[in-house]
């Protein structure tokens, strides 16, 4: 029959049906906006979501031309929470992760348990983005609400509760939220404790690649479907990515390049270093039983080239529009050899790991009046690959060995800059067949729960597919050596001009 990757995203739900041997039969999206409703604020319609995402995954398997499929996992935004009722209907607007409005929560936090302890606990950097600090901020400033609720869910229960009428999360997810002990492997009792919550009103833990239940009659008849498939647990977006990208074993690496650029790394430790803490990384359970994953984050991603295409090549994009191309790769053939003459920080929307400087901002330097568009987009690419290395140096520091990096995401598409990848890391970059890897991720998970594979270990194995390694060209990596010790002094040297813009 049939495995269905359901991938929740923040701006978009994704549905891909996979054969029985991972083969992508048909995809199928829906888009939906984050209201923003006041500075810092970003919010979103958890039930206009659900109905979305019900919309692709009829449009999928309708063009996948399947009558029945075997079973259905999630791969799904992180830190996003919302309240619910005893119907798992939302009492307002899921809270999401790019959220930040909760700076004194987080002084709180650190007051009440320390930086250092919440992430020997959690595996969790203190952060605006978590998911514990939007609790503390529901309970203090809609307290009705907080009373009224039976649960708080995140979108990966959230999802299974209307599937299966079970409130039921993964391990994965929940070591995302900051209130999961990784080491005692439940939600945290003295987390729970200091915030007066009780663990009934949180979802039941379960592990990636299990059976949540049977998918009710109704929604199955609604999608498409003439059967009843199995609805499993899944996982984090970016888990469920490391996972489709193969990251089975320490040593492996994966890049997501999409809104924003993600690194995960495989670990059979957790690993909760000095450096790891200093760096800002984030460490929880990985989707594969038995392994951690280790996580970096540049918020500017590949938004910074779409905003660049948006801002400033019109001419590009009309032509784009004319002959089915590409408008960056328009004005990208027009770049020269070698590295930019401009140098670009990609800190548009502040700095990521392992700084996490929210206040530092974007900077291009080096310009004349023989600078092109070429040379600025480069510049761009150029920039994210050096916080790229500047991540990648921090987790080697931590003792964390990285053989080879997965590429996935939109950032996997362009050749230019996954060679340029590989000669600024050193480190080669391997190119899955299937770059929607999160959603096959979840397929996996889906295929294990249902007894299609026998763990997620053989189906990467048997079915995984690598369409290209691009390995460091030493040309290249000696002049990018060069570059990259000048982009370091970069951030520091206007950081103060930065903070008072």
């Amino acid at each position: 029959m049939a495995l269905i990757g359901l991938d929740i995203g923040t701006t978009g739900s994704k549905a891909h049906v996979f054969d029985n041997d991972l083969n992508l039969m048909a995809s199928a999206s829906r888009e939906y906006p984050v209201d923003i409703p006041h500075p810092q604020w970003a919010e979103q319609d958890a039930e206009k979501v659900w109905v979305l995402a019900r919309e692709s995954l009829r449009e999928a398997i309708q063009k996948a031309g399947i009558r029945a499929a075997d079973a259905i996992s999630f791969s799904v935004q992180g830190e996003a929470v919302a309240p619910v009722d005893r119907d798992g209907n939302a009492l307002r607007p899921m809270i999401l992760g790019m959220d930040t409005r909760t700076a004194s929560q987080n002084d709180w936090l650190k007051k009440e348990f320390g930086s250092r302890e919440l992430f020997n606990m959690t595996g969790m950097p203190v952060n605006v983005n978590n998911t514990l600090p939007k609790m503390i901020w529901l309970k203090e400033n809609e307290p009705e609400i907080w009373e009224k609720a039976h649960r708080f869910l995140l979108y990966e229960d959230f999802i299974i509760n209307k599937m299966t009428g079970k409130a039921l999360i993964s391990k994965c997810l929940a070591s995302r939220t900051q209130l999961f002990d990784i080491n005692k492997d439940q939600w945290s009792t003295e987390i729970l404790k200091k915030i007066d919550l009780d663990v009934s009103r949180l979802a039941e833990v379960r592990q990636s690649g299990t059976s949540a239940g049977l998918m009710r009659r109704e929604i199955c008849d609604e999608i498409g479907l003439s059967n009843q498939p199995l609805v499993a647990v899944g996982g984090h977006d970016q888990a469920c990515g490391a996972l489709g990208s193969g990251l089975t074993k320490p040593g492996l690496a994966m890049v997501s390049t999409g809104t924003a650029e993600v690194v995960e790394v495989a670990l059979d430790t957790a690993n909760l270093n000095d450096r790891l803490y200093e760096g800002n990384m984030s460490v929880y359970l990985h989707t594969f039983p038995g392994l951690y994953v280790v996580m970096t984050l540049n918020q500017s991603g590949g938004f910074v080239l779409r905003w660049y295409r948006d801002t400033f090549c019109e001419i590009e994009q009309q032509r784009a529009g004319q002959t089915g191309g590409d408008a960056y790769d328009l004005v990208l053939q027009a770049a020269g050899p070698g590295p930019s003459p401009v140098m670009l920080l990609p800190h548009f929307a502040g700095s990521g790991t392992p700084t996490f400087d929210i206040q530092s901002k974007g900077a291009l330097v080096g310009l004349t009046f023989a600078t092109t568009k070429a040379d600025i987009a480069k510049a761009i690419m150029e920039g994210l690959t050096m916080e790229l290395r500047l991540n990648l140096e921090v987790l080697q520091q931590g003792g964390i060995r990285i053989d080879e990096l997965r590429a996935i995401g939109g950032g996997a598409k362009s050749e230019l800059w996954l060679q340029m990848k590989a000669d600024i890391t050193g480190i080669p970059v391997a190119v899955p067949q299937v770059t929607e890897a999160a959603g096959m991720g979840a397929a996996i998970l889906a295929g294990v729960a249902a007894g299609v594979f026998k763990n997620p270990a053989s189906a990467i194995d048997k079915h995984l597919k690598i369409k290209n390694v691009y390995q460091p060209k030493p040309e290249s990596q000696k002049l990018y050596e060069e570059r990259y010790e000048l982009y370091r002094s970069l951030y520091p040297a206007i950081k103060d001009i930065n903070h008072k813009l």
